[in-house]
């Protein structure tokens, strides 16, 4: 999952990025409604962390485009006001859920959580094809009923193929949901996890690579 945290107190918003990462989400950071905007528009977020009050543009503004844009992505709105007023405007612009600070760390990654399995199709609880079954919820994945070790980075990309279901899933998309913003596209970086996937997951290889199409399993 690939989240934009909006907030502009930076200590708040690395606490919430860093507490995201533990969590193996990929998490993205944004001080202000105007770079939220830019952001919004390149990647392809699963989630919003959206403070309301914005310098530059207003959170409110920022979730009423994002709503009028038909994106996919979910958005958890982030506010100091515990008046019921301030919550019920906040729902009606589109967010979908409300979270008032100061609020538990725990609670606003299970949200996040929650949040993200709505904003993709739903998903058998364990994912399995070629021999290979990946459970999101612990985190583990087994070929041939054994264990498998993987990094999050393997993790992630190994979910993403699974869920595809046999379809091409490009360098693009995996890049877009396993890595963050400040990854260099042209390192090769997909090629290398990928390789390094193969080898955990043992033979045979059930990855294929399409040059300039992807990766699937097949």
């Amino acid at each position: 999952m690939r989240v934009l945290v909006v907030e502009d107190e930076p200590v708040l918003a690395r606490v919430v990025a860093a507490a995201l990462r533990r969590d193996h989400v990929v998490a993205d950071v944004v001080g202000d409604g105007a770079t939220a905007q830019e952001h919004l528009g390149v990647h392809d977020y699963d989630v919003v962390v959206l403070d309301r009050d914005l310098p530059l543009v207003h959170g409110d503004e920022v979730c009423r485009d994002l709503v009028a844009s038909g994106a996919t992505t979910r958005v958890l709105m982030l506010t100091a006001s515990a008046e019921v007023p301030d919550r019920v405007v906040g729902l009606a612009l589109g967010a979908d859920d409300y979270l008032v600070k100061p609020f538990a760390l725990a609670e606003l990654v299970a949200r996040v959580r929650a949040l993200g399995r709505r904003s993709r199709p739903a998903a058998p609880p364990v994912l399995s094809r070629a021999g290979i079954e990946l459970d999101p919820r612990l985190r583990e994945v087994r070929r041939a009923g054994e264990l498998v070790a993987l990094t999050p980075k393997q993790f992630t990309v190994l979910e993403e193929l699974l869920r595809a279901e046999g379809a091409f899933v490009s360098a693009e998309h995996l890049l877009e949901k396993a890595w963050d913003e400040h990854v260099d596209p042209f390192t090769g970086v997909v090629r290398l996890t990928v390789l390094r996937l193969r080898r955990a997951l043992g033979e045979p290889n059930v990855i294929e690579t399409t040059p300039g199409v992807g990766y699937r399993i097949r």
